[in-house]
């Protein structure tokens, strides 16, 4: 990257620890994202619960919605996952340095649609080109409830639904999820 494009991007973080709720840097601009409702935030927030339960087993940290992530991809800098596991190196009250190995994007009434199918799917690639391993699609109104994508075979995820068990394999090892607590 050219000093001018490492110092925009240096102001683009700086201007994004202001800004008061949950953002990414796409596309050389900051980009609001809108709150969420009930069904998406209680299932964001079993996901975590859970991943919380297992990290000294699994060896990294369970973080919540809202955490910042930095990348260093050519048109997106940073990621916002609804809850995620991270093993990298930590930063205090800084953004952490590096992609997820597991993130999950819970989906919001937006999120639905050939637009919003698009925006997921290169936002899934963008995950895996910053070393994402795995990222979970919860749609919590189909009867396909996660999408479990893996960076080995971005193209084709495992499906699990209600009364099965998703997994976040090689990037949580041993960590299972009952997809019925999405719901509770």
């Amino acid at each position: 990257m050219s000093t001018v494009t490492d110092s925009l991007t240096e102001q683009l973080i700086a201007d994004l620890y202001k800004i008061p709720g949950k953002a990414e840097i796409i596309g050389g601009r900051i980009l609001l994202m809108s709150p969420t409702g009930f069904n998406p935030g209680r299932a964001g927030g079993a996901i975590f619960a859970s991943l919380r339960r297992i990290e000294k087993k699994a060896g990294g940290v369970a973080l919540p919605d809202n955490v910042g992530f930095l990348t260093d991809l050519a048109n997106r800098k940073s990621f916002s996952p609804d809850a995620a596991f991270y093993t990298g190196p930590r930063t205090g009250m800084k953004f952490l340095p590096q992609a997820p190995d597991f993130a999950a994007e819970v989906r919001s009434e937006g999120d639905y649609g050939p637009s919003a199918e698009r925006e997921m799917a290169k936002k899934r690639d963008d995950y895996f080109a910053a070393g994402t391993k795995v990222v979970w699609d919860v749609d919590l109104q189909d009867e396909e409830v996660v999408r479990v994508y893996h960076a080995a075979s971005p193209e084709t995820p495992t499906v699990y639904r209600r009364g099965e068990m998703a997994e976040a394999e090689p990037a949580v090892p041993g960590w299972k999820m009952s997809v019925d607590e999405l719901f509770e």
